[in-house]
C-alpha cells in the first residue's frame, strides 16, 4: 500500500471509530445498528439529550457518509456500508476503548499487576459493545450456522454480553427460546433493553451471574440444545479445575446430542492474517488479566477430557479466534 493511501485509510478508521464510540457512549448505537429510519427527535427520546446537540452529531455522521438523509425531513438511515465500517472499527474499539484501563495504566500493571487489576477494571458494557461490533461479521455467523444445523429450540449463551447474538437467533425462529448469562450488570441491563426492542423478551431470560456459579446451580443450562460461549471461557481458565468442572457441567446439562459451541482465542496465532491482532490479544490477557491462552490443540484436549464424544476446531473466523464444536 502506498504511504498516502495508508494515511487516508488510517485516518478514516480513526474517525469512524471515534464517531461510533461516541454513539455507543451516549446510547444511540442501537438506533443506528437497527437500520431503521430515525430522526433527531427519536435520538433525543432514546438518550434524554438535547435535540440540538444531537443534530450536530448526526450532521457529523452524515458528513462522514455513515448515515444518509431521507427527503430532507430530518430523517436519516444508516448508510449501506455502515455495518462494514462498524465491524472493522470494532477491533479498534476493543483494543483502545474496552481495554483503556490497561493501556492508560500500563506502568502500574507491569509493576504490580495484582494491585493494578483491582484498581483499574474494564467497563463491561464497553467490552460487550466492541465484541458485538466484531462478532456480527466475524464469529456470529459461524455460531448461527451451528445452531440452525442442530435445529436448536433452546439456546443458552454464556457471557452473553448485550445478547446480540442470542436475540438474533430468537428473532430468526419464533419457536426458539434462550437464556443469556452474564456477570456484568451493565451488560445484562443492555440485553434486557435490546430484547424488549426486538420483541423477544418473552422468550429470553437474562440471568446476572458468573459462569463458574453454574457448577453448583446448573439450572439455567438444563435441557439446552446448544450452549454457546463467545470469548468467555478463557476467563474461566484462570482456575483450570473450575474450568474442567464447567465443561463437565455443560455436557451433563445438554439435551441428548446437544452441542457446546465455544468461540475463543488461541495463544499467539501464527497465520499471516491474524498475527498482529492475536499478538495483542494474547499479550493483554497474559500480562494484564492473568490469563494464559491455550493453543488450539490444548483447547481440543480439554473438551475431550470433559467427556465430549466429538470435538471440531474451525479456523478462519477472526484473527486469533477459533470455533470449537463439542458434541455430547
Amino acid at each position: 500500500m502506498k504511504l498516502d493511501s495508508a494515511r487516508e485509510v488510517g485516518a478514516d478508521y480513526a474517525a469512524v471509530a471515534a464517531l461510533l464510540q461516541i454513539g455507543a457512549e451516549i446510547g444511540v448505537d442501537q438506533v443506528l445498528d437497527s437500520g431503521r429510519t430515525f430522526g433527531t427527535a427519536d435520538l433525543a427520546e432514546a438518550t434524554g439529550l438535547p435535540q440540538d446537540r444531537l443534530k450536530e452529531y448526526v450532521h457529523a455522521l452524515a458528513s462522514a457518509g455513515l448515515v444518509t438523509a431521507e427527503d430532507g425531513n430530518d430523517l436519516y438511515r444508516a448508510s449501506d456500508d455502515y455495518p462494514d465500517w462498524r465491524h472493522e472499527v470494532g477491533y479498534l474499539s476493543w483494543a483502545l476503548t474496552a481495554n483503556s484501563p490497561f493501556l492508560q495504566n500500563a506502568r502500574a500493571f507491569l509493576s504490580d499487576s495484582g494491585s493494578a487489576a483491582d484498581d483499574h477494571q474494564r467497563d463491561g458494557r464497553r467490552v460487550a459493545v466492541s465484541s458485538r461490533w466484531i462478532g456480527d461479521r466475524a464469529f456470529y455467523p459461524a455460531v448461527v450456522e451451528r445452531v440452525v444445523a442442530a435445529d436448536a429450540r433452546h439456546v443458552v449463551d454464556l457471557g452473553a454480553g448485550a445478547a446480540g447474538l442470542l436475540i438474533g437467533l430468537l428473532d430468526q425462529d419464533d419457536r426458539r427460546t434462550g437464556v443469556a448469562v452474564d456477570l456484568s450488570p451493565a451488560a445484562c441491563a443492555a440485553a434486557r433493553e435490546a430484547a424488549g426492542r426486538a420483541g423477544v423478551d418473552d422468550r429470553l431470560q437474562v440471568i446476572e451471574r458468573s459462569v463458574e456459579s453454574l457448577i453448583t446451580d446448573p439450572s439455567p443450562l438444563e435441557g439446552a440444545d446448544v450452549i454457546q460461549a463467545c470469548f468467555v471461557m478463557h476467563d474461566v481458565l484462570q482456575n483450570e479445575s473450575v474450568f474442567d468442572d464447567v465443561l463437565r457441567t455443560c455436557r451433563k446439562a445438554l439435551a441428548p446430542g446437544g452441542v457446546l459451541a465455544v468461540v475463543d482465542a488461541v495463544s499467539y496465532g501464527q497465520e499471516t492474517r491474524e498475527r498482529k491482532f492475536s499478538a495483542l490479544f494474547t499479550y493483554l490477557h497474559a500480562n494484564f488479566m492473568g490469563i494464559k491462552l491455550p493453543t488450539a490443540d490444548q483447547w481440543v484436549e480439554k473438551f475431550r477430557n470433559a467427556g465430549f464424544s466429538d470435538v471440531e476446531c474451525v479456523s478462519n473466523i477472526m484473527p486469533g479466534g477459533r470455533l470449537f464444536v463439542a458434541t455430547k
